[in-house]
């Protein structure tokens, strides 16, 4: 496809259809994505409407048999010198009179087969498209070569066909480079697999893997499926899921992603999910789909496309009335192009997303990308999200004569046979802290409030206020409870010996991070929550932010709707399953480490790969600087359109000259959206 015209014209030819609910085509990535009843149409039907329209549908195989190199820098280069060299003799030639000296020179039919060879590529399209009644940016300059060739300019009509070579040339590099990210994330996706069957290894296509079968992975060999470890240590890169640098160690139990590649050891893979079902496949869907979903500017500049060619041809049509020169006519249509105004938001959006998904941020469409932009309230989740959403132990207070180690020996070893995560908390606590831990002779989980248990001959009773509330009111657990921590009681026969006191571990980037959002421009920073109004407070107080406490799903999704009533575009990060339906609703919803999660991936408008709070403040800049490429790649085009139409139809732009300016959008916009292929990163590098 030429042009945003094109991809009108095919999405139009789509939508008739009956039984197509909707449809999008994308001129930036050449793909349609179509909604539709298969009982009433079928890709047969869609095929032939697209064919109908001009075009046709290229099927994944075809397109990997038939890929085609990518354009080269250095031949853009040449070209770019080439096409200078010839802008510089012609204007020279225009200046000193040689034009009209080559005109009389070289004989019309060896101008017409060098105009004929030249265009073909561009004629043959604009033909195909009148032939179904369609108008493209290349008609008018196609117009505008036989208006120079008319009128005898054979010298003109040559250099503007050459110049719509070089500028097509230009179009399809912009649009690759664009692609680059989305393309070379593509192809980290694996080819082969090693997998066991009747009790030997068989080397097979990746495609044809089934869920259940045992896949062997070998030092330097790319995992190529979502699995379960159940044999073997590797060091897996997991950067093409999470676009995390450090690897990770892996061994039995532990779960691994296609497309990341095992550096060091060899492991055996139960296979879990393949192909596009696997967290890859699902990533490279989302990011090749995320382009349709049109940014509010990009309709914008969508419908204005829609309006531009026919303005054009009135101002030619004026141009000829008024001064009665076919030349400034012919000028006047080669130097519109709509193409760069169809470009110029796709190609920002399509390297922004990219490059995002690189860094394990995954946009599922541009109009997030730019609500993003323009948010001004983030509403944070706790658990999962500020909090790592596991309970460890934060203060040992020894009581009654009893040393630090001995109250901790004493709690983890009544707590020894407790499967509570408050358990686990204390004796990860005292492992850690290579504190032994007894066999209590007598083990009695209370439900809801704690143990009691024998040890060492004497009975330990372990709980909260609930179960012991006369040790409750002991100062330090008023003092624990108003930091937000949770009390454990711990009494010895009948004496209260030590409080120990557990809470949710925050992230400890998260206050720098939340810092960085708010030099972004987000000034209002709410904790929205279920637990207690205590806990929320000591937690918000901390990070310097509003709270909300002691929430419902439901209260969520209503205080989400009341700053959108004010007008105030809301961002909501939660884990991507209970805060679902928040999610759903804010403008933006962001998940937490959403690597291998299903409901988080589908809840969410962008997920955050790996559990990293940088990738917030990151994916804010992205978002910023985007819309900020946007704006200022649509006002180059405008500015500079506007200025060449007047030039040219006051005839101070002759066409050969129109012809080799019309290209310069496209370059300005490539160089300012390529910018985007590099987001960087907001916080510093790892030690």
């Amino acid at each position: 496809m030429d042009c945003a015209d094109c991809s009108l014209h095919v999405q139009r030819a789509i939508a008739a259809l009956p039984g197509v609910d909707s449809v999008a085509v994308s001129l930036a990535t050449e793909k349609a994505i179509i909604r539709h009843d298969p009982n009433r149409v079928g890709m047969d039907a869609i095929r032939k409407a697209v064919r109908g329209s001009g075009y046709e549908v290229v099927s994944p195989e075809t397109l990997r048999s038939t890929a085609q190199p990518r354009t080269s820098p250095r031949a853009l280069l040449v070209l770019g010198i080439i096409a200078g060299v010839v802008l510089l003799t012609v204007a020279a030639g225009e200046w000193l009179g040689w034009v009209d000296d080559i005109n009389a020179w070289v004989p019309w039919p060896v101008a017409l087969v060098l105009i004929v060879i030249g265009g073909i590529p561009v004629f043959r399209n604009v033909v195909r498209a009148a032939i179904h009644g369609q108008v493209l940016a290349h008609t008018l300059m196609t117009v505008g070569v036989i208006a120079a060739a008319a009128v005898g300019q054979w010298a003109s009509a040559v250099v503007v066909v050459f110049f719509m070579r070089v500028g097509a040339y230009i179009e399809r590099f912009t649009t690759e480079r664009a692609r680059r990210a989305v393309q070379d994330l593509a192809e980290l996706a694996p080819q082969m697999a090693r997998v066991e069957r009747d009790g030997t290894e068989h080397e097979i296509p990746a495609g044809e893997v089934r869920v259940g079968d045992v896949v062997v992975v070998r030092p330097g060999e790319i995992i190529p499926v979502d699995g379960q470890v159940i044999d073997g240590q590797a060091t897996v890169d997991q950067a093409s899921i999470t676009g995390e640098s450090m690897p990770v160690e892996v061994g039995p139990g532990a779960g691994v992603f296609a497309a990341t590649g095992a550096r060091l050891g060899s492991i055996r893979v139960r296979t879990e999910h393949t192909g596009e079902d696997s967290t890859f496949g699902r990533i490279i869907k989302l990011v090749e789909e995320a382009e349709i979903h049109r940014a509010k500017v990009q309709r914008v500049a969508d419908r204005f496309t829609g309006y531009y060619l026919p303005v054009i041809a009135a101002i030619a049509a004026l141009t000829f009335l008024v001064r009665r020169d076919p030349l400034a006519t012919a000028a006047v249509l080669v130097v519109a192009c709509s193409c760069s105004f169809a470009l110029a938001t796709p190609i920002a959006m399509v390297a922004s997303m990219g490059a995002a998904a690189k860094r394990g941020l995954i946009f599922k469409g541009s109009k997030y990308l730019e609500a993003l932009a323009r948010a001004d309230v983030l509403l944070v989740d706790k658990t999962g999200t500020l909090t790592f959403g596991r309970p460890v132990l934060t203060d040992v207070i020894p009581l009654d004569g009893m040393s630090a180690e001995d109250a901790l020996a004493l709690a983890a070893s009544a707590e020894r046979y407790s499967e509570h995560p408050v358990a686990e908390a204390v004796r990860k606590a005292a492992t850690d802290q290579h504190v032994a831990i007894e066999a209590p002779r007598r083990f009695e989980a209370i439900p809801g409030l704690g143990v009691r248990a024998q040890v060492n001959g004497r009975v330990v009773t372990i709980g909260n206020r609930r179960l012991l509330p006369a040790e409750a009111e002991h100062p330090a657990v008023r003092q624990l409870e108003a930091e937000g921590k949770t009390p454990i009681l711990v009494v010895e026969d009948d004496r209260l010996v030590a409080v120990l006191a557990v809470a949710d571990e925050s992230r400890p980037e998260v206050p720098a991070a939340l810092a960085a959002v708010r030099n972004l421009g987000v000034r209002h920073i709410e904790l929205l929550t279920g637990d207690s109004e205590r806990t929320a407070s000591a937690l918000a107080h901390e990070l310097g932010i509003a709270f909300r406490a002691e929430l419902m799903p439901e209260d969520k999704i209503e205080i989400v709707k009341a700053f959108q009533r004010e007008g105030r575009t809301v961002v909501m990060i939660g884990d991507g399953v209970n805060d679902a339906p928040a999610l759903a609703q804010a403008d933006v919803g962001i998940a937490m480490g959403a690597a291998g999660s299903d409901v988080a991936i589908e809840a969410a408008h962008i997920t955050l790969m790996r559990e990293d709070w940088w990738l917030v403040p990151l994916a804010f800049r992205i978002a910023r600087r985007t819309l900020s490429v946007v704006k200022l790649n649509i006002g180059f085009t405008t500015v500079y359109n506007a200025v060449g139409l007047s030039l040219a139809a006051l005839g101070i732009i002759p066409p050969i000259l129109a012809a080799a300016v019309q290209s310069v959008p496209d370059v300005g916009i490539l160089v300012n959206s390529s910018r985007l292929l590099r987001p960087g990163r907001l916080h510093p590098p790892s030690s």
